[in-house]
């Protein structure tokens, strides 16, 4: 008697109803053995190259080919598939357009996603994810899906160039998009924005209208340390591919026309389905934006390619190590460490009361390192402050109206009750916009000695000049007719407002952007939507620890904030700067953070599963560790570690 025992194995490609091949095999066999067998037995002549085994029981890929079946734990009863790795999937892009590719079952979603970009030509994979469709609602009429059945992009036929990751490229686009008129026309449908969007596009997507709501959104994404058969994912499943981390890393016209054009995609959705909340002001240069890029995007037939001379080439490398050096001589330097600026002027401030009328008093204020110190008047700075707030971990709120000319900051700063609001008031932009830059610096733990600041400064200011009325606009007559403005802005204000009243607001805005090239203008709008003050907050569901009722958990790139659900309101906000550990309780589904001060915060997941949020915050902790000096590589082991929990490597 020999200690060999049967196998079965299927084969995908015979069929569902084909019987497994029959394998004799022993527990010393490798799985590499059991694949050759297997292919052997079926007498099929192909490349067999992307296929690989799957046991369907412990619904895990057995890829490590040279583990012996004992090694696995494999037995006689177990139901192995033998299946290709790579199956096509149909992908809903952050830009409303559907292509249809082949994905990665077998790795991590995380591998996965870096497969897909590269196929696409988006760089720092890290930044995005896959979420899976929302379940679609069988209530329309047979005519309404046939008129909403949207065009797939097929991209299953192309072939990547092995070997290195920059992508050679010709006329402006990877090589391997100029094989056909086809695939050329694919590369346009990335890299160039849609132009003939409608209200009714809007008006039939789906848009969530409460934190609740958008709180299920992200309910959705999927586990990236698990690979899509993991996660019950099959061939031709629908999914949507979105940015998830809103910490956008080295973005470079040159190189990132399609990351720059799906950015700018996402960053428009989420203002025209009212995922993020903006004022009347800002809505009009969002919509002046849009109209821009729209007309430039018709008026240029191929996508915009960034043709460099040698010379531009030479100073772009040498801006680029500038920065990296620093970009200031040894004295600017010592001087930064030694000498922190100091903002000193006269504001006007309120502290909202419960039972209080009063209105806003001028104090004589003194904006030093992170501190605000307050005094009655200019003469009283030399003794104590009547009031001083340190900003460090505290929420910074813009308050704008240019036209009204009121130029509010909006501070909700940490106390021990939860976050006090404070409301300074300036009187001209150039005072607002020094004192934001401080402000949003502070919040952070940084003062304005930081290189920074002057770009925040800059960054501010030209927000602002966006939103300033021109009356000097000629065009506005002329361009009236082509504007179709209820698609530039969301629902809210097309039934506040009629078209008539909307186009010249719009042309009247648009005269402050006309001057921008199309990339211009898409960056222009990607930094808008950063200024937003919701800008980058994931919601969710939770209930803190020693609580009877349901919270909301927001997410950012920098902290994490409690949110009340019944009114909004900001109740405490937390800096990853101040996190020591966090840790993950699977068994009740409950995350565990400890900030420094000995404060702890606990909380169960109800929206989603606690790898998601888990996975949120390890992941904007990786993103921080990003620095240009890592040459392109990623670490891809760091990311796992932080966000794989019980199942990291």
């Amino acid at each position: 008697m020999d200690s060999s025992w049967e196998l079965k194995v299927s084969v995908e490609e015979l069929g569902a109803d084909a019987e497994p091949v029959t394998l004799r095999v022993t527990g010393d066999t490798h799985i590499g053995g059991v694949m050759l067998q297997t292919v052997e037995a079926i007498k099929i002549s192909k490349n067999w190259s992307d296929h690989a085994l799957w046991w369907e029981q412990k619904k895990m890929w057995l890829l490590k080919t040279n583990w012996t079946l004992d090694k696995y734990g494999i037995l006689a009863d177990a139901r192995l598939l033998y299946r290709p790795q790579h199956k096509p999937i149909t992908l809903l892009l952050p830009n409303m357009r559907t292509v249809r590719l082949k994905a990665r079952f077998s790795g991590p979603v995380f591998q996965c996603v870096m497969g897909i970009c590269r196929l696409l030509n988006i760089r720092h994979p890290e930044e995005l994810s896959l979420l899976r469709a929302p379940a679609k609602k069988e209530k329309k009429k047979k005519k309404d899906k046939d008129s909403s059945a949207e065009e797939v992009h097929d991209l299953t036929g192309l072939v990547l160039s092995a070997g290195s990751a920059q992508q050679q490229m010709y006329n402006g686009m990877p090589a391997y998009f100029t094989d056909s008129p086809e695939t050329e026309d694919c590369y346009k449908v990335l890299s160039v924005s849609q132009t003939s969007l409608t209200p009714e596009n809007i008006m039939t997507r789906y848009r969530p209208c409460s934190l609740l709501e958008k709180a299920q959104l992200n309910s959705r994404w999927l586990d990236s340390s698990r690979s899509l058969m993991q996660q019950d994912v099959n061939e031709d499943d629908n999914l949507w591919l979105r940015f998830k981390y809103y910490s956008f890393f080295d973005l470079e016209a040159k190189y990132d026309m399609v990351r720059i054009n799906q950015l700018y995609e996402q960053a428009r959705w989420a203002i025209l389905l009212e995922e993020i909340d903006c004022t009347e002001e800002e809505m009009m240069v969002f919509a002046a934006l849009q109209y821009h890029v729209n007309k430039l995007s018709l008026a240029s037939e191929r996508p915009e390619v960034h043709l460099v001379s040698g010379l531009d080439d030479l100073d772009m490398a040498l801006s680029h190590l500038e920065v990296k050096l620093g970009g200031s001589s040894a004295t600017d330097v010592l001087d930064s460490l030694t000498d922190i600026p100091e903002l000193r002027d006269t504001l006007r401030i309120f502290r909202p009361k419960k039972l209080t009328l009063k209105g806003y008093k001028p104090h004589w204020v003194v904006f030093k390192e992170t501190s605000i110190s307050c005094y009655k008047s200019k003469e009283d700075c030399l003794g104590e402050p009547a009031q001083q707030l340190n900003l460090k971990g505290c929420e910074v709120v813009p308050e704008v109206n240019v036209s009204g000319q009121k130029f509010c900051i909006k501070l909700l700063v940490p106390s021990p009750e939860g976050m006090s609001e404070v409301y300074l008031r300036c009187d001209n932009e150039q005072q607002y916009a020094k004192w934001m830059a401080a402000c949003r610096l502070a919040s952070k733990g940084k003062t304005m000695a930081d290189s920074t600041y002057q770009s925040e400064i800059e960054n501010i200011l030209s927000f602002l000049t966006l939103q300033k009325s021109n009356p000097d606009s000629l065009q506005v007559s002329a361009d009236a007719d082509n504007v179709n403005t209820l698609a530039l802005v969301s629902p809210r204000y097309q039934k506040k407002f009629k078209p008539k009243q909307l186009t010249p607001r719009i042309l009247e805005a648009h005269q402050n952007v006309v001057q921008l090239s199309l990339m211009d203008a898409k960056m222009r709008f990607i930094q808008a939507w950063q200024s937003l003050p919701d800008f980058g907050v994931s919601y969710f569901l939770v209930r803190f620890k020693g609580c009877r009722k349901d919270e909301i958990l927001g997410i950012a790139n920098n902290r994490i904030i409690r949110i009340d659900l019944s009114v909004g309101d900001v109740v405490k906000t937390w800096r990853y700067s101040n996190m020591r550990q966090w840790n993950v309780n699977w068994d009740i589904r409950q995350v565990a953070i400890e900030f420094d001060e000995h404060i702890n915060v606990a909380f169960s997941c109800i929206s989603a599963n606690c790898k998601i949020v888990h996975e949120y915050i390890g992941g904007y902790i990786f993103m921080s560790t990003r620095s240009k000096d890592q040459n392109e590589s990623l670490n891809e082991e760091l990311f796992h570690k932080l966000t794989g929990g019980h199942e990291a490597l």
